[in-house]
């Protein structure tokens, strides 16, 4: 009883929007069967014995810290995220530099994207955290000038130099992070009535940038990093298909795909896991269709295209400009990073190394999209709260019971 009472007392203190909360809990749940299935080649790999087991405790921790991370930052009134985000700006950029300094390459992977946690021992992406706090600085932004006539020059320091600072930094070592946080970027600078004609000129300079640094990638491959290379060649390689390592990968991923069928192979049954390099990972999206089949695969896209749908009425009823915008800068990219994620699957994009959130093996990933989950709900829990506040005024004295107006609301 007194366990039956703990896990009631814990459901009525999730505020925010229950569909999101039970989709979250099964994508989770869900996860636990690729990850622990999809794990043998790098168990392999890495350890020798062919256990998945430890990448399961693994991945079971890293789901677990990202929950509670999705609780606390639910409870923290949204409107706080605006200042927070400011004051940790500057910190990204430092963060980021310090990443980008570290060298080429680090125990066999890429150095330039990841920093080593001190006494934890683990690594975290810098630009995964860094994409967040950018997203919101700039709906911040956005909601501070609606309304409001400004120009190109007025918004140049205070948007676009913390803009190109963050995307610049990513820029050279994540190609994919870059491009996706700078089409978001745009999008939510369109959707939050920015002049469309500033827009242009920003992307107009954004591909005037890339396509020099990318010639100076090509010219002096000694002034960058290693993972230049790597995404100069997968944006070229696509088309014309002579990459062999981008290609193996894409066939085994695409030969995982038409092996699974309309029910799949079985759980645990995947041939193409034993291939796969980042079979837990990037391409867990094929492994899942070959053991699950089309059901499987269709069931996944589902659940985020169901997340999306709660997320556009969660702006169509957000309170402000800076609710709707954030919802915007925090859901967005959970859902677009989803598709990118199983377009790579099945070719429909170049490899780009973005994971399947709350699917995927790896632990910033999981707790950025965690945090991001509970920034989403932090904004529903406060409309919740307001709309319930106005009911009980609208009612005043009238109201005969007051716990059936709440019980309604939640």
């Amino acid at each position: 009883m007194k366990n039956e009472s703990n896990i009631k007392t814990l459901f009525a203190s999730l505020k925010g929007d229950k569909t999101i909360w039970a989709v979250v809990a099964l994508i989770a749940v869900f996860s636990f069967i690729p990850v622990y299935t999809a794990s043998s080649n790098l168990a392999y790999l890495n350890g020798g014995n062919g256990s998945t087991f430890t990448y399961l405790i693994k991945h079971f921790g890293l789901v677990f810290i990202g929950f509670l991370l999705m609780y606390a930052t639910h409870k923290i009134p949204y409107r706080y995220f605006s200042g927070l985000s400011a004051i940790l700006l500057p910190f990204v950029i430092i963060l980021l530099i310090f990443t980008l300094l570290q060298g080429h390459t680090a125990g066999g992977a890429n150095a330039s994207r990841w920093i080593q946690v001190p006494i934890v021992g683990m690594g975290f992406q810098t630009s995964t955290f860094a994409a967040v706090v950018l997203l919101v600085y700039v709906a911040r932004y956005l909601a501070k000038i609606k309304d409001k006539s400004v120009t190109f020059k007025q918004s140049l320091f205070p948007l676009w130099l913390p803009v190109f600072l963050v995307i610049g930094l990513i820029f050279p070592a994540n190609f994919s992070t870059a491009a996706l946080l700078f089409s978001l970027t745009m999008l939510l600078c369109f959707l939050g009535g920015y002049p469309i004609k500033y827009i242009s000129i920003v992307v107009g300079t954004a591909l005037v940038f890339a396509l020099l640094f990318g010639l100076t990638a090509k010219a002096f491959p000694d002034l960058f990093p290693n993972r230049v290379d790597t995404w100069v060649n997968r944006v070229e390689n696509f088309s014309d298909g002579e990459d062999a390592e981008e290609q193996y990968q894409v066939q085994k991923a695409k030969i995982a795909i038409a092996s699974g069928g309309i029910t799949g192979k079985g759980i645990g049954k995947s041939v193409q896991r034993n291939f796969l390099p980042q079979s837990s990972s990037d391409f867990i999206y094929a492994i899942i269709i070959e053991e699950m089949g089309l059901i499987g695969g269709f069931g996944v896209i589902i659940c985020y295209l169901i997340i999306l749908g709660r997320i556009a009425i969660m702006v169509t009823k957000s309170q402000n400009e800076f609710a709707q915008l954030l919802v915007i800068a925090v859901g967005l990219p959970f859902v677009f990073q989803a598709f990118i994620n199983m377009g790579v699957a099945v070719q429909v994009f170049p490899v780009t190394g973005q994971t399947l959130p709350l699917i995927s093996s790896g632990g910033t990933s999981i707790w950025m999209t965690c945090i991001s989950i509970g920034i989403l709900q932090s904004v529903k829990a406060n409309r919740d709260e307001e709309e319930l506040k106005k009911r009980f005024q609208e009612l005043g004295d009238d109201a005969e019971n007051p716990l059936e107006i709440m019980s309604e609301a939640i």
